[in-house]
């Protein structure tokens, strides 16, 4: 390899590099609403620096109800609509969603292709947490998070 192509190779690595980071951190951002903004922006405030042993991160594009921890990225978004699998019926609570309390904190947990999705549930506002599989046990990370969600957003539905 000649000097020159070394130095074109140098900014092409750079750029790919700089995408792969960044992809990690993209969340979506919800939109809550009514009091919900509150507690989402009450919960961010109080969020740990790690979770499972995971440095928190910056979430693109920044927002009050989003954040990151690792990479790749467990993603929580704040003020999410209500989960499909928790309406039954009307507007009745579905008693085959699968949920369980980890730390004083009610979640419902969904499985998906690489990793799971956690809901809260009978809280004030939905915070929804994606861990990627290779973090198994993924429910590790929500021990970190309960006393947050505690402390910012109340119970009730």
């Amino acid at each position: 390899m000649s000097v020159r192509r070394r130095y074109l190779a140098l900014p092409v690595l750079t750029v790919l590099f700089a995408a792969v980071g960044c992809s990690s951190s993209d969340v979506d951002v919800p939109s809550p609403q009514g009091e919900a903004v509150r507690y989402c922006r009450a919960l961010h405030k109080v969020l740990p620096k790690t979770v499972d042993g995971l440095k928190r991160g910056s979430a693109e594009p920044v927002s009050d109800f989003t954040a990151v921890w690792g990479d790749p990225a467990v993603r929580l978004r704040c003020g999410v609509p209500k989960p499909d699998v928790l309406t039954y019926g009307s507007e009745h609570y579905n008693p085959k969603a699968d949920a369980a309390v980890v730390d004083g904190v009610q979640w419902l947990f969904e499985k998906r292709d690489d990793g799971y999705r956690f809901t809260t549930v009978l809280r004030k506002a939905y915070v929804e947490v994606t861990v990627p599989g290779a973090y198994a046990p993924e429910v590790d990370v929500l021990t970190d998070l309960g006393g947050a969600v505690k402390k910012s957003v109340p119970e009730g539905v």
